[in-house]
């Protein structure tokens, strides 16, 4: 047995008592303190598997970042992930049974960033440590859309070889992650003119009608042969039954393939006209993740991932997904990007959210495997 995958199989009862520690600190992204805690137990956490050096980026609203340097060397590899979840706290119960694991975010992500902290803990112990420097940036708000860690994380990714990111891997088919869609986030806000909708109706000029239009128009323009989907999940406005509504919004989320393509949505988005007269449309947003384009520089890091799973036992394919990750930023400033690297499971963001407690230990080697080969 290759002895990666030996050391972690030995180890799996203290990975998954970790686990359990990272995923009882609770962390909701926009609760600072208990973002923190979580934050401190892993660089605790860190600090006593593998040393090396740490540095903390303080924050005002959000979570404190940091990043573990180790290793040294001319090539240098970034390991992202973040610790911060979309569940409140004592929001969803922790249990194990039948295998898995199911808690408040330990498939998206703490379950892969165990595996990463493992992967190094093991790599230092056998003496198998690259010669290179890894850097494993921890950041506390990607699901809040990254705004006070997109700036460091391009920073670090600059500066590296190749990133490797623990979002998890494709459910059910473990697929790693080549490819992302961009995402862009839009708000379309409509201006009419309210009057009686029995005595002058005629005076009236309807948001309503109008937004309803609009969504029509932006709905059509998914096209799942190009890749891209429009979708607009949340529609209000008016006041009351009997008024010509004056006020209504829609929030609306697109996703797309390339940078072209989000170029053009994005432009589309921006030069929205109203269609009825006598109304006003007034549009905010941006794209808030450009997509992860499949290079050849990523499909030669996916090679190495494959032979990587290859001497663990078990094989790995690649897909696009349509979701978003950090690893939009790094792939787009052209550091060759993989993701998918962390814990196989299912229902990110849904109250069934589990990982398969038997892929913890060769998902771990794997990544360590894949870290020696870079």
């Amino acid at each position: 047995m290759n002895r990666l995958l030996n050391y972690m199989n030995k180890h799996q009862d203290e990975m998954v008592d970790d686990l359990q520690r990272l995923v009882e600190s609770e962390s909701p992204s926009e609760v600072k303190d208990l973002v923190d805690q979580c934050g401190q137990l892993l660089r605790g956490m860190m600090e006593e598997y593998i040393g090396g050096e740490v540095e903390v980026y303080p924050q005002v609203e959000r979570g404190d970042h940091f990043k573990l340097t180790v290793g040294e060397g001319e090539k240098r590899v970034l390991l992202l992930s973040h610790f911060d979840t979309v569940w409140d706290k004592g929001r969803l119960p922790m249990k194990m049974t039948d295998g898995k694991f199911y808690g408040p975010g330990v498939l998206d992500m703490k379950g892969g960033i165990i595996q990463a902290v493992w992967a190094l803990k093991a790599l230092k112990e056998l003496g198998d440590l690259p010669d290179h420097q890894i850097v494993f940036l921890c950041t506390s708000d990607e699901e809040l859309g990254s705004q006070t860690s997109r700036a460091l994380l391009e920073k670090e990714a600059a500066a590296s070889d190749a990133v490797l990111v623990t979002e998890p891997p494709v459910a059910k088919t473990g697929a790693l992650k080549t490819g992302r869609k961009g995402v862009g986030i839009y708000d379309l806000i409509v201006h009419g003119k309210a009057s009686h909708a029995g005595n002058d109706h005629e005076s009236g000029r309807s948001a309503i009608k109008e937004l309803a239009h609009q969504v029509i128009r932006l709905e059509e323009m998914t096209d799942y042969e190009v890749g891209t989907t429009v979708n607009v999940g949340v529609v209000q406005g008016g006041t009351r039954m009997n008024v010509v509504s004056e006020y209504a919004e829609a929030k609306i989320d697109f996703r797309v393939k390339t940078a072209k393509e989000a170029e053009r949505m994005v432009q589309v988005m921006e030069e929205i006209k109203p269609i009825t007269e006598g109304v006003q449309v007034e549009v905010r947003g941006e794209l808030n993740r450009p997509p992860m384009e499949r290079t050849d520089e990523i499909g030669a890091l996916f090679t190495k991932a494959k032979e990587a799973a290859a001497e663990m036992g078990f094989e790995v394919d690649e897909a696009q997904v349509g979701g978003g990750s950090d690893g939009n930023f790094t792939a787009m400033i052209g550091t060759p990007t993989i993701d998918g690297l962390g814990a196989l499971g299912e229902g990110p963001h849904a109250e069934h959210e589990h990982i398969v407690l038997d892929e913890l230990p060769k998902r771990a080697a794997m990544l360590a495997g894949l870290l020696q080969k870079i």
